[in-house]
């Protein structure tokens, strides 16, 4: 790969300065103060950790439920899926 020249380096730091110029111009038109930013953040961050719960449980759920059917047929972890199943059925 051919060294760049002073002239391509040049151009390629006032692209990246325009790019950056340009998503700092797009931010604060969206975003007036930080607090409206820090709030948005902090509330995106409460629906995200939310969503990952919910979504790692009803995951969790399915996999549980899945090997449940397969019990007969996997001996070896039957008695395993088996003691997960009864102890999920005894907290409900």
């Amino acid at each position: 790969m051919p060294k760049k020249t002073l002239k391509e380096k040049l151009q390629d730091s006032n692209e990246q300065g325009a790019r950056r110029a340009i998503l700092e111009d797009l931010f604060y038109d969206f975003h007036s103060s930080r607090r409206q930013v820090y709030k948005m953040n902090f509330i995106r961050g409460i629906f995200l950790g939310f969503g990952t719960v919910l979504g790692g449980t009803v995951l969790i759920a399915i996999l549980i439920w899945l090997l449940g059917l397969f019990v007969d047929w996997f001996p070896f972890i039957g008695g395993f899926i088996q003691n997960v199943i009864d102890a999920m059925q005894s907290k409900a």
